[in-house]
């Protein structure tokens, strides 16, 4: 007697993604369905592939499906992106390929979230290094983005093109190294080369020191590390600062800056207290 077939993670998976689809909703007929959700023959319509095919990775036969099919079969079950990911990880062993889909600003939770980070400057930017939402310790620490238009919050931007902000970095050249080799690694893991592309075109033309970095090819982690400043009002001051990618945000990253000392978050309690 023939042993059953194991149960395959990705069959699995597909069968149950497709019985919480609703017919009705797709504009597909609703009567006599012996089992919720779609059909088989439905969703492989949809995925634009053969009904035979798909039977047989619900069934775990046939081999590893190509990431083409996996996309198109993520459309027809309508995954989100967390859901698609997942797909990708049973059914290929790796995640899918970043697409860059920028949405919408942080949320009212998270800016919460930054305003309770007193002493701590805190920032969450985009892949392309937009400034979106910030502290009241940020504006004071490192730039008061509200008093920029928001094409300007961008940090290379400042950095390569704000007097102030270059002044305010005890060593600007390493700095603008390392920054320039983190966006560049930011931009090609979010896969926004070509909204970075206009960007990049710009302080190529405006930077001769950028374009030199730009021409490195240099890559490198933003992840956590000392940060020194010079400030007009508590002079040199450092801080330890992590970078967090935001939870089903993809395209922010938080930054927090925490002071090193506890004298240096005394001080800034006390500047914006006054």
């Amino acid at each position: 007697m023939a042993s059953a077939r194991p149960e395959s993670p990705l069959g699995t998976y597909l069968r149950d993604r497709r019985s919480r689809l609703n017919p009705a909703a797709l504009g597909l007929p609703s009567a006599r369905r012996r089992t919720p959700g779609l059909r088989r023959e439905e969703i492989a319509q949809r995925a634009h592939i053969s009904p035979t095919w798909y039977t047989w990775l619900e069934q775990g036969r046939g081999g590893a499906p190509s990431a083409d099919v996996l996309d198109r079969i993520a459309r027809a079950l309508m995954l989100t992106e967390v859901e698609r990911e997942h797909l990708f990880l049973i059914g290929l062993g790796r995640p899918p390929e970043v697409r860059y889909r920028p949405g919408d600003g942080p949320t009212p939770r998270l800016q919460r979230l930054l305003d309770t980070l007193e002493a701590s400057p805190a920032l969450v930017k985009t892949a392309t290094w937009d400034v979106v939402a910030w502290n009241r310790a940020a504006a004071a620490i490192l730039t008061d983005y509200s008093a920029l238009p928001p094409d300007r919050r961008n940090i290379l931007r400042l950095i390569f093109g704000d007097p102030r902000v270059r002044a305010a970095q005890h060593d600007w050249d390493a700095v603008a190294r390392f920054v320039v080799a983190s966006f560049r690694a930011d931009v090609a893991r979010a896969g926004a080369a070509s909204e970075a592309a206009a960007l990049v075109e710009e302080l190529c033309q405006s930077s001769p020191e950028f374009a030199a970095l730009w021409q490195d090819n240099a890559v490198s982690s933003y992840g956590e590390g000392l940060k020194r400043l010079r400030h007009p009002v508590l002079g040199s001051i450092s801080f330890e600062y992590s970078s967090f990618v935001v939870d089903g945000r993809p395209d922010l990253t938080l930054v927090v800056y925490t002071p090193a000392t506890q004298d240096e978050a005394d001080a800034i309690r006390r500047m914006l207290a006054g």
